[in-house]
């Protein structure tokens, strides 16, 4: 009998991959008009204040206001703002930055040190104390003003400068961020390590667990040092002295000129405080610019799991 053997079945030749597609990424037309509205929420208010303090007195009020004059001035009435009145303004910048800076360091370092204390110790009551300080979150910090002010009055720390910086230096927020980031960015085996090798609380605190929170430390200095920079209510009551004034109060009070002071001092300080205006707001432009990385990266670390 003879038997007959099947052929070998050829393997197929494999040919070159087929290419993948991409998917292109779906568009949302009213998601982009919304995006493009906030967008220009945001930069049309700042594109205005940038044409307006190229113009003097009457061109703004008779040249389209999104539009420059025809003859800009912006470098005089940028010399103008910081020389009026023996250069005032350069000081209310100045006691600005003061207020700010150290109220953004302060508030930053106070936030991490008890952030890391109620993400890293366990006590009695630390669950009911960090719920207080997220109801804190939610008061208003106008509805504190006026018994700050009676509190500070007695002790004689009304018209100086602390009355602004002590006040600012309390940050809820920064606080329950800083304690939420800090939960997953200083490992607890980091900390038992430093323990046995025979380091205190304190120098694993200042030497360890501070570099780590060092993006979340740089979020809240931006928050808060905008929160202090645009303060207008606590030093409008705590300050009586034109010398300690911030730039907003500073503003505010050449704008109450302008408005009250006649046709004369009407022309002469509406450029200022318009001039003013876009000045004070360049060093926070820089501080964010400057800072951007680390903020960026802070408020992401702080969503994701280590």
């Amino acid at each position: 009998m003879t038997v007959t053997i099947p052929a070998a079945t050829a393997a197929p030749v494999a040919g070159p991959p087929a290419p993948v597609r991409r998917r292109r990424p779906r568009r949302s037309t009213p998601l982009t008009i919304a995006m493009f509205a906030a967008l220009a929420y945001f930069l049309l208010p700042l594109f205005w204040l940038l044409v307006s303090s190229t113009k003097n007195t009457q061109d703004l009020f008779t040249t389209f206001g999104l539009w420059f004059s025809h003859s800009p001035q912006l470098l005089a009435n940028i010399e103008a703002a910081v020389t009026y009145d023996g250069g005032v303004f350069v000081r209310w910048l100045l006691n600005t930055l003061l207020y700010a800076v150290v109220s953004a360091v302060g508030a930053a370092l106070l936030a991490a040190a008890a952030g890391y204390g109620f993400a890293k110790f366990r006590f009695r009551g630390s669950t009911a104390w960090f719920n207080l300080v997220i109801g804190a979150v939610m008061v208003p910090t106008t509805a504190l003003a006026i018994p700050t002010y009676l509190l500070f009055a007695q002790v004689g720390l009304v018209n100086t400068a602390w009355a602004v910086i002590l006040p600012s230096l309390v940050n809820p927020f920064g606080l329950f961020l800083m304690r939420v980031y800090a939960q997953d960015a200083v490992p607890d085996q980091v900390i038992e390590a430093a323990r046995i090798d025979g380091a205190g609380e304190l120098r694993i605190f200042a030497g360890i667990a501070l570099r780590m929170l060092a993006p979340g430390l740089v979020t809240v200095v931006l928050f808060t040092l905008v929160a202090t920079w645009n303060n207008y209510f606590l030093p409008l009551i705590m300050l009586n002295d034109p010398k300690l004034y911030p730039v907003t109060v500073g503003l505010a009070s050449w704008a109450a000129q302008a408005q009250n002071g006649g046709a004369g001092a009407s022309s002469e300080m509406l450029p200022l405080v318009v001039t003013g205006s876009l000045l004070s707001i360049v060093p926070l432009v820089i501080a964010f610019l400057l800072l951007q990385r680390y903020w960026q990266s802070g408020l992401a670390a702080g969503s994701v799991k280590q």
